[in-house]
């Protein structure tokens, strides 16, 4: 629970500056006038206050159900075990994330405005759902990214312990995961942008729907 927790805010915060850029650029309005490379820590708090419920509450999940479903089960489900379990995982810490999601790119794509006046503008006109906004969009995406990222840095792992006749280090982990994680994005990518436009437009826009 505390290492994933740590590990989320670790990693959300050393990457914040470049999530401002993707989000700048997947923006509407494009990159130069949701902001440029003005503010780039606009919104930080936001990610600050998630990042560690959120991650806690994918990996409590994950761990868990990846041990259910092992309990008894052949080698050769493994892999489907993980896809499961990082899906159930997905859905639970986006009840989490999202809200926060939703007030830090709204805030990274209007940095003269505070992640404090960002949320209460969103609940004054949009309610406790506006936050919300996009939660099936996010888990559309978080599925997919999970099904290809957790297996493949679970098989990497596998194939390097193999290789050198014991269990990985923990850099050699990160080295797994960073190669899955930047796979699974690249393939994401298209319904990445698709829920940042949803969280970022309008009210009764279209692209809100």
């Amino acid at each position: 629970l505390k290492a994933g927790g740590v590990a989320g805010v670790c990693v959300d915060l050393i990457l914040f500056p470049l999530d401002t850029v993707k989000t700048r650029l997947q923006s509407p309005q494009g990159f130069r006038k949701a902001g440029g490379f003005r503010g780039i820590y606009a919104g930080v708090p936001s990610t600050a206050i998630g990042s560690f419920p959120n991650a806690a509450a994918f990996f409590i999940t994950y761990e868990n159900v990846k041990s259910l479903l092992h309990h008894g089960s052949t080698s050769y489900l493994t892999p489907a075990a993980h896809m499961v379990a990082a899906s159930l995982g997905e859905v639970v810490a986006c009840l989490i994330r999202v809200p926060s999601e939703v007030v830090k790119q709204r805030a990274q794509v209007s940095p003269s405005s505070s992640t404090l006046r960002i949320l209460s503008h969103t609940l004054y006109h949009e309610g406790i759902q506006g936050l919300y906004r996009g939660y099936k969009s996010t888990v559309l995406r978080e599925i997919p990214f999970s099904l290809v990222q957790f297996p493949l840095w679970e098989s990497l792992k596998d194939l390097w312990s193999w290789k050198q006749g014991h269990v990985v280090d923990s850099w050699q982990s990160a080295v797994c995961g960073a190669f899955a994680g930047g796979f699974a994005a690249a393939v994401t990518t298209p319904l990445d942008v698709a829920k940042t436009r949803i969280m970022l437009a309008k009210v009764r826009a279209v692209e809100a729907s």
